[in-house]
């Protein structure tokens, strides 16, 4: 399977499985969900595209990101998740490709964040295949 298999379609929000979700929001209770549609909301209060989560204030809230996949749409996601988490009562939690050589990686997971790595491919939700990427599962 080449690279594009599961991008082909110029999709950049691919939704989370049901089942993973479930086991990190049993773990987390999550509280809001900052990049979303209204069909793919996991939380009771989310953001949409058209309110922009990178805009919006979490403080105080538990967090669930799965941000959209295109590489500044990563940038921003992975550094705004990483400023959120700094502010009181703010717990951020991201599913993302463990991309473990990217700039984004070192300045704003490693050693700033737990990680946990993900064995196999995610198959998302509407995906034909797998991921074409690894994932982990990141928490400040």
């Amino acid at each position: 399977m080449n690279q594009k298999t599961m991008f082909s379609t110029g999709k950049d929000d691919w939704e989370t499985p049901p089942e993973l979700f479930k086991r990190l929001d049993d773990e987390f209770h999550f509280t809001l969900d900052p990049c979303c549609s209204v069909n793919t909301a996991k939380c009771r209060k989310f953001y949409t595209e058209a309110e922009d989560g990178l805009k919006q204030n979490w403080a105080g809230e538990t967090v669930f990101v799965n941000p959209p996949y295109s590489l500044k749409s990563q940038n921003d996601w992975v550094k705004k998740c990483y400023e959120e988490s700094k502010k009181p009562d703010t717990k951020v939690v991201a599913l993302l490709p463990a991309r473990t050589d990217t700039q984004r990686f070192h300045k704003w997971i490693y050693h700033k964040a737990k990680i946990r790595f993900i064995r196999g491919r995610i198959k998302f939700v509407g995906a034909e295949h797998g991921a074409p990427f690894p994932s982990m599962i990141v928490i400040w």
